[in-house]
């Protein structure tokens, strides 16, 4: 005998409701696996430290391995790309540099900053260092741009490449001031601060863990660095704001976290939460801090009003300063 059609409805229903739940569920109950973390840059940079030092206690606060890719390659195009592509599930993460609102503007990139991805937070905050040769003859930031005016292209700058976050500070600092320096690429922070060091060059812009050990050995003189605040490395060091009277210059070359577009909010929200959670832990902190990086762990939102701002503000100053790949 068949069941009457009001059971058959009822049956339908229910089953049409555990079909819709199934996805919530899958969302609810991320992680479910291992996860990757692309970290866009080879071993050994800011980047793959910062990653390094967050790995351990994610994954125990995950319940899961966070396992770290290298995909170093096109400024970092590489790896992103890579990211931009994965299934959206919460379980491919980006860890990447501020390099990711200057890489559309400088390169012809395979992926859309704004529409491929969905911000997590911003993970740290690492400002640019200035610092000089110590027979260069300025001893502030305002004595370098005085120089620097009194004999425009005598200076040069060495920063870690074209289109690079120092390369943005050094030309956004030229066009505020009035001043011309003529910058000098590199590849990678390690060769640049050396020549500043040895004075074939009389000024380096390098980020702040590349320089930082020179500086406190005294090998190499610290005259500001880029972010609105003072970086507790270096309480002594004014901000390029503070030295200049400029309140809305920053190069803040932070370290942020993103997920493929169209992971579950349930996903992004969790990352965020954990990430901000671990950042703040004062032994994780001061790993951190001892590599420049102060800990945010900010919003979704936040992040995503830095990239929308950035990738605005960066795009007449690289068109005006003819900013190219090497």
């Amino acid at each position: 005998m068949s069941p009457p059609d009001s059971l058959l409805h009822r049956r339908a229903l229910l089953a049409a409701g555990a079909l819709m739940a199934l996805p919530q569920a899958r969302a609810q109950s991320f992680p479910n696996k291992p996860l990757r973390l692309v970290v866009p840059y080879p071993p050994g940079g800011g980047v793959d430290v910062v990653a390094r030092i967050l790995q351990e206690p994610l994954s125990r606060a995950l319940g899961h391995a966070v396992n770290i890719d290298n995909r170093g390659g096109a400024a970092g195009s590489l790896g992103t790309d890579q990211v931009a592509k994965a299934a959206p599930d919460g379980h491919t993460v980006l860890l990447t540099l501020s390099s990711h609102t200057i890489n559309p503007l400088v390169f012809k990139t395979p992926y859309d900053v704004e529409r491929d991805f969905a911000p997590v937070s911003l993970v740290v905050s690492l400002p640019q260092l200035i610092f000089a040769n110590t027979k260069a003859p300025f001893e502030t930031l305002a004595g370098m741009v005085a120089y620097a005016r009194k004999n425009p292209g005598r200076l040069s700058y060495a920063t870690a490449g074209s289109g690079s976050p120092s390369h943005i500070a050094g030309e956004w600092l030229k066009q505020r001031t009035g001043s011309f320096f003529v910058h000098i690429p590199y590849r990678g922070g390690g060769p640049a601060v050396a020549d500043v060091m040895g004075g074939q060059l009389e000024l380096g812009i390098l980020s702040i863990s590349a320089a930082a050990a020179h500086a406190k050995a005294g090998r190499v003189r610290p005259l500001a660095v880029t972010t609105k605040r003072r970086n507790p490395s270096f309480p002594d060091v004014p901000t390029v704001a503070e030295a200049l009277n400029l309140p809305d210059y920053e190069v803040d070359s932070w370290i942020a976290a993103f997920a493929p577009r169209g992971t579950p909010a349930t996903a992004v929200d969790k990352l965020q939460a954990e990430i901000h959670r671990l950042v703040q832990n004062p032994d994780i902190a001061a790993r951190l801090l001892a590599q420049g990086a102060v800990g945010v762990g900010s919003s979704p939102q936040a992040l995503d009003d830095v990239v929308r701002r950035e990738l605005k503000q960066w795009a007449p100053l690289i068109q005006a300063a003819n900013i190219r790949p090497d």
